[in-house]
């Protein structure tokens, strides 16, 4: 039995390497689509479901982990931005605001699941257009949930946190940490 993760980004594969670094990684492509009117917590906690479900067809005697990350401001759901436009728009309307980061995990382990999710709130300086465009052109924000990443460029934006910094960068470490324990799925330290 193996522990694999269902993701292509690297910031998960980094993160997920203080919990252990025994895992695989598997890419799960699964259609992102929400239904509308879902929340961001239920909207996080269906993805990562879905993109450990789509592993655990291909991997059924191994422990899955899936996860998804969106940005909400005013329950509004901003996932990864469909081009630089879009972006743009993006950071536009989080300029000066506090939004609030959704992180949701799925460990799937021969049909049995456990989800959950964390979020953090996260309030941005005023950006002016000229900021915004520089930091679009950056590619930084190309693959990110919110059109940012808070551990690279868009750090110089970020005002304050309220929680998980982890989970802002996309899998909440000791969360994930105690659910495998609690789970026999990782030795003691």
């Amino acid at each position: 039995m193996s522990l694999i993760l269902a993701s292509a980004s690297p910031r998960r594969n980094e993160l997920l390497r203080l919990i252990t670094t025994d895992f695989f990684v598997a890419i799960s492509e699964v259609d992102e689509a929400l239904p509308p009117d879902i929340s961001p917590r239920e909207a996080v906690e269906r993805l990562s479901r879905l993109k450990a479900q789509a592993v655990a067809l291909l991997k059924p005697n191994d422990v899955i982990i899936g996860s998804d990350t969106v940005v909400a401001l005013e329950n509004k759901i901003f996932g990864k931005p469909r081009d630089r436009q879009d972006a743009i728009t993006m950071l536009q309307e989080l300029s000066g605001r506090t939004h609030t980061v959704y992180t949701g995990v799925c460990i799937w382990q021969q049909g049995e699941e456990c989800c959950f999710s964390k979020r953090t709130n996260v309030t941005f300086a005023k950006m002016d257009k000229r900021e915004i465009e520089d930091y679009v052109a950056s590619g930084e924000s190309d693959d990110k949930a919110g059109a940012y990443g808070i551990q690279g460029l868009g750090s110089r934006y970020i005002e304050h946190i309220e929680g998980d910094y982890y989970t802002v960068m996309g899998l909440p470490v000791q969360a994930l940490y105690q659910a495998l324990r609690q789970k026999g799925l990782l030795p003691s330290l």
